[in-house]
């Protein structure tokens, strides 16, 4: 077994809790794989694994993922931003927006938010009512969805005051040459464009709160609605960006149409077989992997990641190399992801389970394969009437999202 304390000192920078917790992981992986090691030593000499031996692998599979869920729950929770933390408000103090709002919470006063949002002549507030919160609140409502949802953590992420992102996209690349110093500059060609339109949805949440708590000073209210919202929000968006219809909600990219990757064509995903329904072929499975990250481009590659759910990442754990190398490592310190192959691993819920036919792995630059578009401006309106004793306040933010250079990504199809 290697030496975990190695790893201990990378988590230093956060607090001893996730420290431990890391080290637990780590641990918990280490008897994983020396109990899969025995299941795969057992299918060499038997041609068939042990059933004792099988159901130890599947009970540390899952302690260990318990254990990754756990380590990450700890440091999400140390790095997560804090709402109106003290630093700022030590040096700059409360603008006056975010003073505004805070009376509007916590009492209903309406008469300071209406009289900025008339001097902004602001256009972003809804027919249905409701104020916008204030630009640092907003920002780090941005930062905190970014931290725990997956897919936007990965993807370019542009704010637009606009309902609708439009954009030019070149199919055949830059129009470009080379000439002498003294040489005629010939026309370019004309480059082959397309438009890509990204309409933005309106996603709600709607926490409640008791007088109490409102009345309660020591509240941080800009923290409360964040912390209130913001797993909410993250858990529809990332649905959305992976399964989405583009119907009142962002196009997810598993449905766009996808294609053997030897026909690849522009509008469409290319995809690579594993050579058996529903699974890995036997012995080959580090093969299917292999083609998948090298059916990426060069250009891609640099900042590639997988994306899979827990349950499709419990099974790659398992696979090894014909050096006898695990694919999948451990992070290697707090803040770190897993990898495979040497790329970072993405944890994504809303991934399709492994299955004949099934799309269950994506390799890709993200960045460049995903576009999430925010509308400037997160509204919030207080409801006290509706749900007596308590206070509603329907909270409301503008997403779209789709696939911007389907070059940029490619899935693995468990078929033949």
């Amino acid at each position: 077994m290697s030496d975990i304390s190695n790893a201990a000192p990378e988590t230093k920078a956060h607090g001893p809790e996730a420290g431990s917790a890391f080290h637990d992981f780590m641990e918990a992986f280490e008897s994983f794989r020396e109990a899969n090691d025995e299941r795969l030593g057992d299918i060499e000499k038997r041609m068939s694994a042990d059933v004792i031996t099988e159901e130890k692998v599947d009970r540390i599979n899952k302690a260990l993922e318990e254990q990754e869920r756990r380590f990450e729950r700890l440091v999400l929770k140390e790095t997560r931003p804090a709402l109106g933390g003290s630093e700022r408000r030590q040096n700059a103090g409360p603008s006056e927006h975010k003073q505004a709002f805070e009376r509007y919470v916590r009492a209903g006063d309406e008469r300071d938010m209406r009289r900025i949002e008339e001097k902004a002549m602001s256009s972003l507030t809804g027919a249905d009512g409701g104020f916008l919160v204030p630009d640092e609140t907003e920002a780090e409502i941005g930062r905190r969805l970014a931290a725990i949802s997956p897919i936007r953590s990965i993807a370019t992420v542009r704010t637009v005051s606009a309902a609708v992102l439009k954009k030019p996209f070149a199919i055949s690349g830059a129009q470009t040459g080379w000439v002498g110093e003294a040489d005629a500059r010939p026309q370019t060609t004309a480059p082959q464009l397309a438009e890509l339109t990204f309409p933005t949805m309106e996603l709600y949440a709607m926490p409640a709160a008791t007088n109490a708590l409102l009345d309660d000073a020591a509240v941080n209210i800009d923290r409360w609605i964040g912390e209130e919202v913001e797993q909410a929000f993250a858990a529809q968006e990332g649905t959305a960006f992976v399964n989405g219809d583009g119907i009142a909600k962002p196009k997810g990219f598993m449905t766009y149409p996808t294609v053997d990757e030897s026909a690849w064509a522009w509008g469409s995903v290319g995809t690579v077989a594993t050579g058996a329904a529903g699974g890995f072929a036997a012995g080959t499975a580090a093969d299917a992997v292999l083609d998948l990250v090298y059916a990426l481009k060069a250009g891609y590659r640099q900042n590639a990641s997988f994306v899979m759910n827990r349950r499709t990442q419990a099974a790659v754990r398992k696979l090894k190399d014909a050096d006898g190398n695990y694919l999948w490592q451990p992070p290697t310190g707090a803040g770190a992801r897993a990898t495979l192959m040497g790329f970072p691993m993405v944890e994504a819920e809303d991934m399709p389970d492994i299955a004949a036919g099934a799309k269950a792995i994506a390799f890709g630059d993200f960045g460049r394969f995903y576009l999430v578009v925010d509308r400037q401006g997160v509204r919030v309106l207080r409801d006290p009437y509706s749900a007596k004793p308590y206070v509603l306040f329907y909270t409301t933010k503008r997403v779209g999202g789709g696939v911007q250079d389907f070059d940029a990504a490619k899935f693995l199809d468990f078929s033949l």
